[in-house]
């Protein structure tokens, strides 16, 4: 078996396996050039040299890939790489019809009707280009997410004017829907894909199918000498009309049958309909069970057949040779149609457990999993089998150099001393690491999650590398790790570092400026008259307070020139004192202990006391005091006469961090 994530033809990507067969193995692939899930079935690789299988295999292609319809799997592409024959086929998101029915079962009878007009609808097409399917079940039949009934798996399948295939190849396929005509040996026609269809619809109605048994021989035997059990006895509900349509379909003779897909779905699309409700019970023009009383007889005198002859027919003989010899009258020539019966009867039994068993061998390969290659070959020996290819392959789930698989799988049978490969573990799978940095972590973080990382992200903020990109990664490149359970975690760009704006109303123009060059902002300063904020300090700003910004980003502020000269009244000479408010917006720093980060939610705080100096306080007066656990903001207001000036001083833990001199001068 191919391991996931090998690529066929540079092109079509194996995802996983989506079931194993005795010819070849089917995976979900990826097409890398259409971008579009696939399912690829694969010749198994012990077969890539048996010559009968690779003209199976190619046969299904070429038979497939000329029918064209909505019910039946598309075929996009056949192959070769790496000496792996493969075909690509149209991926149906699903289940099968044998789970469908198991899962919905009792499905209402219009579903049922609608399933299978779809079903006959495809088998139309390829029996319009000559091409008999032989193996329809419904493990065959795929039933889409909207419902649709989709036919695959032509593996068998055959055309015609194909007059290679033998009566032993004739009997491929599964017991349960084999026709009576091929559980005998002839080969199979378009009735024979009828009568599976048939049984289709038996066990869709029922849940189960008509004929089981101990043995595949045993199934195929009722096949033909049973009567077609009535899928009125499981449900009395289901209409004789649709009942007729089963049994139809199913008759002994292939003369009595639909005589093609489309008559059968003619008759079923009825079969609910009010007018029919009275129909009686179908039956065969003749008794299909009958025919198996008439038995060839194969001489050198006469071919004709044993029941059919009459007393007329029989050889004369002399009397007077039968009077001298009265003891051999009715001898051993009266039993012999039963011998001849019976060694047809034999013949058939051989050439049924021939065909369904597929020659097996007198060797059954043993369950290697889990062994020792010692181990194995020794388990090998004592099943009359040889140790063969010895290949290697990762897992998640088998020790090191122990058996992960056999080829043939195990319960195979086998000529006795044929060899079987097997494949060791090398231990759990090894991802091997690149220089992730500069690319997208997004696509990163879904590549790696996707084999099984554990994936992390530490976002810094960075001026040069863009918001998004890898800056560094924890493991580096070319260390190979296992997957599962392993946490990789990448630096990733935040991208240029922000800082939100303060406000600077009421602040002087010095303050904003350093403000602005320690944050890399830059500052554009206009001025203007004002009648109520003092000279020097600023009227209004843009962007507002609380503005994130980045690094070279203009902040632009208009500064007061004092009151306008021509506004000035003539008592502005007068002595008399007037009144102005200043205001000044602080953002005094948490500073932490040492040991301790900055930020909030610090366990210790500062003690913080606020002087002002104004016509109403004095320097040398405490005019505030706080406690503070992270960067706070205080509003002060200086009341100044005409002439005075204003200061102010902050304290933190008993030492000035911040003051200002001159307010309002």
């Amino acid at each position: 078996m191919i391991e996931p994530g090998y690529i066929l033809s540079e092109r079509y990507k194996l995802l996983k396996t989506l079931g194993e067969g005795g010819m070849a193995n089917v995976y979900l692939a990826h097409d890398l050039i259409l971008d579009r899930d696939v399912a690829v079935k694969v010749l198994r690789l012990d077969l890539q040299n048996d010559p009968d299988t690779k003209r199976r295999f190619q046969r299904e292609a070429m038979a497939t890939t000329e029918l064209v319809h909505p019910n039946i799997v598309s075929i996009y592409d056949v192959g070769e790489s790496n000496d792996q024959q493969y075909l690509v086929m149209e991926y149906v998101r699903g289940s099968d019809l044998k789970k469908y029915i198991v899962e919905h079962f009792p499905i209402p009878y219009q579903r049922v009707v609608d399933i299978m007009e779809q079903i006959l609808a495809g088998i139309q097409v390829a029996h319009d280009h000559n091409i008999i399917h032989r193996d329809l079940k419904p493990q065959n039949i795929m039933i889409d997410e909207n419902g649709n009934a989709k036919i695959t798996d032509f593996g068998i399948a055959v055309a015609l004017s194909d007059n290679s295939m033998t009566q032993t190849n004739s009997l491929l396929g599964s017991v349960h829907y084999l026709s009576p005509e091929q559980a005998r040996g002839s080969m199979p026609t378009k009735q024979s894909d009828i009568y599976a269809l048939g049984i289709i619809l038996f066990e869709m109605l029922t849940g189960t199918v008509p004929f089981e048994g101990d043995s595949a021989v045993s199934i195929a035997l009722k096949h033909f000498q049973e009567e077609m059990p009535s899928v009125r006895d499981f449900d009395p509900r289901i209409p004789q009309a649709l009942e007729n349509v089963v049994l139809k379909a199913t008759t002994k003779d292939p003369a009595n049958r639909y005589t093609s897909a489309s008559a059968m779905a003619a008759d079923l699309k009825t079969s609910l309909s009010s007018a029919r409700a009275h129909e009686a019970k179908f039956v065969p023009d003749s008794n299909d069970l009958d025919e198996t009383k008439i038995v060839p007889v194969v001489s050198s005198q006469t071919a004709t057949p044993v029941a059919a002859r009459s007393e007329a027919q029989a050889p004369q003989t002399d009397a007077k040779a039968t009077k001298a010899k009265p003891k051999r009258k009715g001898g051993w020539k009266k039993w012999w149609p039963a011998i001849v019966l019976g060694v047809l009867l034999v013949g058939l039994i051989t050439m049924l457990i021939l065909a369904f068993s597929g020659g097996k061998g007198d060797a059954t390969v043993p369950d290697l999993t889990g062994m020792s290659q010692t181990q194995a070959e020794s388990a090998l020996e004592a099943a009359n089998l040889e140790l063969g290819n010895v290949t290697k392959a990762s897992s998640n789930t088998v020790a090191k150099n122990k058996v992960i698989r056999s080829n043939p799988a195990s319960g195979a049978n086998l000529k006795s001393g044929r060899k079987v490969a097997i494949v060791l573990s090398t231990g759990k799978k090894r991802y091997t690491l690149k220089d992730y940095t500069g690319e997208k972590y997004s696509t990163v973080k879904k590549k790696l999650e996707k084999v099984g990382f554990d994936v992390k992200a530490d976002r810094k903020s960075s001026d040069t590398v863009p918001a998004g990109e890898i800056m560094d990664q924890s493991e580096p490149e070319g260390k190979r790790l296992v997957a599962k359970g392993t946490e990789l975690t990448f630096t990733v760009s935040s991208g240029p570092k922000t800082v939100k704006l303060p406000s600077f109303l009421g602040q002087s123009e010095n303050y904003f400026n350093t403000w602005m060059t320690a944050h890399g902002l830059t500052p554009q300063v206009s001025q203007e008259y004002s009648d109520t904020v003092a000279s020097g300090n600023i009227i209004s700003q843009n962007p507002d307070q609380g503005t994130a910004m980045s690094k070279g980003d203009t902040v632009s502020v208009v500064i007061s020139k004092g009151v306008d000269p021509a506004k000035s009244s003539a008592s502005s000479s007068s002595s008399e004192a007037q009144t102005q408010t200043v205001t000044r917006n602080l953002t005094i720093s948490y500073q932490a202990p040492s040991g301790e980060s900055s930020g909030s939610g610090s366990s210790a705080s500062n003690q913080i006391t606020i002087y002002i100096q104004d016509s109403k306080h004095s320097l040398s007066d405490v005019f505030k005091t706080m406690t503070i656990s992270s960067d706070t903001t205080v509003q002060l207001q200086f009341q100044l006469n005409n002439g005075d000036t204003g200061a102010y001083r902050v304290m933190n833990n008993g030492q000035v961090v911040q003051s200002e001199d001159n307010i309002g001068g």
